[in-house]
C-alpha cells in the first residue's frame, strides 16, 4: 500500500513536470475563478450581495484556498498541451476519467456546504430548520471539509497520473 501510494505521488509530481505553462496559466485563473464561486456566496469575501448568519470558524479559510487550488489544477489537467490540440483525439481510458471528474465535482460541492453558513444553506434549513441545522448540519461540516479535500486531491493525482502512464501523442497521418 504504502508503495502504491508512493508511486501516484511520483507520477503526479512528473505529470506536473510535464505541464506548459498554459496549463499552469489555466490552473491559476480556474482556482481564483472557483475561489471566487465558492467564497462569494459563502461570504468567505465579504460581499453587499451575500449575507452570513455564522461567523466563519478559522477552518473555513485554509478549506477554501485548498478546494480552489486543487479545482483549478483538476480543471488544467484536463487542457491538452498547444501541440497536441491539433492531433485527434485518442482513445483514453474514459472510465478513470469519469470518475476523477466525478470525485472533484462531489469535492467542489461539499466544499460549499463544508464552509458555508449552516443556517444560511437553504437545503439544510428546509430540512432540519434552525436549530437542527445548528445542532445537526454544523458538526458535521468539518467532515465535508475532510471529504472535499481528499476528493479533489485524489481526483488531481490520479488525472496527474493518467498524464504519465497515458499520455496523449500525436497520431501520424498518411501522406
Amino acid at each position: 500500500m504504502l508503495t502504491k501510494t508512493a508511486d501516484l505521488f511520483r507520477t503526479a509530481r512528473i505529470g506536473l513536470q510535464l505541464w506548459t505553462r498554459r496549463q499552469w496559466l489555466i490552473a491559476l485563473g480556474s482556482s481564483i475563478g472557483y475561489a471566487l464561486l465558492l467564497g462569494l456566496p459563502t461570504v468567505l469575501i465579504p460581499n453587499d450581495i451575500f449575507a452570513r448568519d455564522i461567523d466563519t470558524l478559522w477552518w473555513n479559510y485554509p478549506v477554501w484556498i485548498l478546494t480552489s487550488i486543487f479545482a483549478g489544477m483538476l480543471t488544467a489537467s484536463y487542457i491538452r498541451p498547444r501541440a497536441e490540440a491539433q492531433t485527434e483525439e485518442i482513445e483514453n481510458d474514459s472510465t478513470a476519467e469519469t470518475r476523477s471528474a466525478k470525485m472533484g465535482t462531489v469535492g467542489g460541492v461539499l466544499a460549499f456546504f463544508a464552509v458555508g453558513c449552516p443556517v444560511c444553506n437553504k437545503l439544510a434549513l428546509i430540512a432540519l430548520g434552525y436549530t437542527g441545522a445548528m445542532t445537526y448540519f454544523a458538526p458535521i461540516q468539518p467532515f465535508f471539509a475532510v471529504g472535499a479535500l481528499l476528493l479533489t486531491a485524489i481526483a488531481l493525482l490520479y488525472r496527474l497520473r493518467g498524464q504519465v502512464y497515458c499520455p496523449i501523442k500525436p497520431v501520424p497521418t498518411a501522406a
